[in-house]
């Protein structure tokens, strides 16, 4: 049987192509109408403090449920190696995300509101401390640890613990501590739970089974080394000229002075991040604790939250996103690393070779992914995410919490298949985001020669330079169409 590649032109028709995008994508997080509790309602409006669960409600019954080897490629193909990057998984707020409900908190008790809601918010306990300063929570070990025993039950002939107990798979990490706590709850996750190795006794002073991930903040922190975004975006207060002006838009108006009513505080006193993190409260204890009745939920509404999720997708998108050249490019290093890898599994399978690094394993942040999935030119929208189209552009491809929830993975899938007729189709690549297939933004299709797909992506293998691309002096300007 023959694939279809990514220069095959006979495409389907775009209705068609659309209805298989829906179906991968936005179908596949649909929810039940008669869900009558805020917070499963708000749940899909928390950007990148959306649970992993809403991208797979599935694993809601079964964490360790795989669903998709139907759509990988069949028998006739051989998966020679899965080269991933992976968001870290649930974590505590932020140290400012906590100082801020702390003035959020403060500004309730004192309301001299009789209702029972603010009654509620004044007696619930404020435990969040800055210690936790976005520490990886239980519940996000337990991501990772899932995500380890689902990936592998997915690609069995990889996933060895002869690979892993002879160190063919590599696990790189940012310096972060939620992404090397992540990196080690995978890696817990594979041993003990998919390959059933023993624990360590008591007795016995070193586990075998335990592998120290390699830190590499140039690769999985590369926003940090790159002087023009951090001169040009970070720290430039223009930079978010749109995030501001949606701030104090008509939109947010109407849920500040909702609020302000709700609290009985004066509207003068609160703000946007306020709100905010009043709404990023609600995703906290949901997603920790799985609290599913938080008073902080009940602030808000469906149309509360869309005008909220806006507010951080505008941000996401012109800090991480498309809104600037260098968000993206910035990732080159990333994305070069990422094909070396698969380069070199393609050469070593062509001599016959023995598979260096069948399996490859990075993690970092939702400010990783979003980058590299811009670069290839993924979730890009017609037009940009300004202030002023939130009534129309509502409904956006780039739409953070669809896309990098916590525990977020993007997979490339390297195969070998028997093609004896066509021996440079013989290595064909698949890619998952979410464990769900994800076409590829030049052909819609969901498989792509690997020579092709090379070939696509010439231009950001061979000049893209990230030194130079980072040097204010010698910063290079890219236009969107060559993307």
């Amino acid at each position: 049987m023959r694939f279809i590649s990514c220069t095959y032109r006979k495409c389907a028709p775009r209705a068609a192509q659309i209805f298989l995008i829906c179906a991968t994508w936005f179908c596949s997080v649909g929810r039940s109408t008669s869900v009558t509790n805020e917070a499963p309602r708000l749940a899909f409006y928390f950007g990148t403090k959306t649970r992993y669960e809403e991208v797979n409600p599935f694993l809601l019954t079964n964490p360790l449920l795989v669903t998709r080897k139907q759509d990988l490629l069949p028998n006739t193909c051989t998966p020679l190696q899965v080269v991933s990057v992976i968001r870290h998984g649930t974590r505590y707020p932020t140290k400012k995300q906590i100082m801020k409900l702390k003035k959020m908190y403060s500004l309730i008790q004192k309301s001299e509101s009789k209702s029972e809601l603010v009654k509620e918010l004044q007696s619930w306990d404020m435990w969040y401390e800055d210690w936790m300063d976005g520490q990886l929570v239980k519940k996000g070990e337990e991501d990772m640890k899932n995500l380890a025993y689902r990936l592998a039950s997915l690609f069995p002939a990889l996933f060895t613990v002869d690979k892993f107990l002879k160190y063919k798979m590599s696990f790189i990490t940012s310096s972060k501590h939620r992404c090397v706590d992540s990196t080690k709850a995978f890696i817990r996750g594979l041993a003990h739970s998919y390959f059933r190795l023993p624990q360590p006794t008591e007795d016995e002073k070193t586990d075998i089974t335990c592998r120290e991930p390699v830190v590499n903040d140039t690769l999985m922190r590369f926003f940090d080394h790159c002087e023009r975004f951090v001169v040009q975006v970070e720290d430039n207060d223009t930079a978010m000229y749109e995030l501001d002006k949606f701030k104090e838009g008509p939109e947010m108006r109407r849920v500040l002075q909702k609020i302000s009513t709700l609290l009985d505080i004066p509207v003068h006193e609160l703000n946007a991040d306020l709100i905010q993190v009043a709404f990023f409260t609600c995703s906290f204890e949901l997603a920790i604790n799985n609290v599913i009745n938080s008073s902080w939920c009940s602030l808000f509404d469906e149309e509360d939250a869309k005008v909220l999720e806006y507010l951080n997708d505008l941000k996401q998108y012109w800090k991480r996103g498309y809104g600037f050249d260098i968000n993206r490019r910035s990732s080159c290093s990333l994305f070069q690393h990422l094909f070396h890898l698969l380069d070199t599994t393609v050469s070593e399978s062509k001599r016959s070779q023995q598979i260096s690094v069948p399996v490859a394993m990075h993690f970092g942040h939702a400010e990783t992914l979003l980058p590299l999935l811009a670069l290839m030119g993924l979730f890009k929208d017609e037009k940009p995410l300004t202030a002023d189209n939130f009534a129309t552009k509502y409904g956006h491809q780039f739409r953070s919490g669809r896309i990098v929830p916590y525990a977020s993975n993007l997979l490339f899938v390297l195969y070998h298949c028997d093609l004896a007729e066509s021996p440079e189709e013989e290595y064909q690549v698949q890619m998952l985001l979410n464990e769900n297939l994800l076409p590829f933004p030049h052909s819609q299709q969901s498989v792509c020669l690997f020579d092709d797909l090379k070939k696509q992506y010439s231009h950001l293998l061979d000049s893209c330079h990230v030194i130079e691309e980072c040097e204010l002096t010698k910063a290079a300007h890219t236009s969107e169409d060559e993307l």
